[in-house]
Parts: C-alpha cells; structure tokens; sequence
C-alpha cells in the first residue's frame, strides 16, 4: 500500500472540508517509537463528516467493507490504495480528542495529527472490550504504551475501570514492575 499517497488523498479532502482527523493504529503507535507491520491506514475523524467521506472514496473505487456510527471499513482493489479504516468521534470527543493531539512528521515533509498517548491508549482498551479476539494484540500496544515517560498511568487506569476491564491493567502493571 502506498501510505503517504492514500493519507494525501484523505487528508486533502478532510482538510478541503475543515473537518478535524488523526492518524490511529499502527502509524500512531510508530509516532511514539512502536513500530510494526501494517497493511492498512486507520484515521479519526469527525462524524459530521461521515456522509461525504464515504461518498467520496466510493469515487475513489473504494468497496466498503463496514459501516455502523462510529466505524468504517473500505478496502480497493488496486492494492496500492489499499485498506482505510475510520472511526468516527462526536463533537464532544473530537474536542477532547484533538484538543490534545500533536503533529509529527512520519513521512517525509508531510505532518499529520497523532492523539496523546492515553486516547491511543482508550481506543485500544475499547477494541479489546468489544472485539476481545483482539485482547493480546491490544495489551501488547497498550504496554508499550503505559511504557512511556511522562504517561498518565491514572487516566489509562480509569479507562480500563470504566469499561470492566480493570484486572487486565493489573496484570499489564505488573509486566510493566515485575512484580
């Protein structure tokens, strides 16, 4: 997949619009030192934007795979463009969600908005919660995660406490101390 192509193409046409969006998965990881393998480019985006997206990379020749609220899934057949993955966040998150983001270069002359560590960090804990196939893909970012200086293991701690999942951040604590 040519990643900097498709992420060109997608954020030239959020930004056309104004409408807010991050990298996720794989790439935002790689912004905070956790690089690997991917085959596909997750972005957060602004629901309000939702409808005109998916039309547009319908254009594009993109197949949606799924598509629910919050979720979206789309894969071409030029495997160039591959795989895009969106999850789609309300004003009230979006406020929070990029409120805190950052801008890091991870390709070359080209900056894109990554989320603080902790949100990465939340939507993980939410993919786990309600995909738990992904529960030991998920746990390993998540403690490369609470790995880094400066995190806030407190918020992490009550993400995992909201969503029942509160005996799966001891046990990553506890890889994390040794003890």
């Amino acid at each position: 997949m040519d990643f900097a192509r498709v992420l060109d193409a997608v954020t030239a046409f959020l930004d056309a619009r104004g409408a807010r969006h991050a990298l996720a998965g794989a790439f935002a990881l790689h912004a905070y030192g956790r690089t690997r393998a991917t085959s596909d480019l997750d972005l957060i985006v602004e629901a309000s934007v939702q409808a005109p997206l998916l039309a547009f990379l319908e254009g594009l020749g993109y197949e949606r795979l799924y598509l629910s609220k919050g979720f979206s899934n789309h894969l071409h057949a030029d495997p160039a463009l591959g795989r895009l993955d969106f999850i789609y966040v309300d004003a009230r998150t979006a406020d929070l969600l990029f409120g805190g983001a950052r801008r890091i270069e991870l390709f070359p002359g080209r900056t894109s908005t990554v989320p603080r560590p902790e949100h990465l960090a939340a939507m993980k804990i939410l993919a786990m919660k309600n995909d738990p196939a992904r529960t030991f893909q998920e746990l390993a970012d998540l403690q490369f995660l609470l790995g880094l200086p400066g995190i806030d293991k407190a918020e992490i701690r009550a993400t995992f406490e909201k969503h029942g999942l509160a005996e799966r951040f001891h046990e990553l604590e506890r890889t994390i101390t040794g003890s």
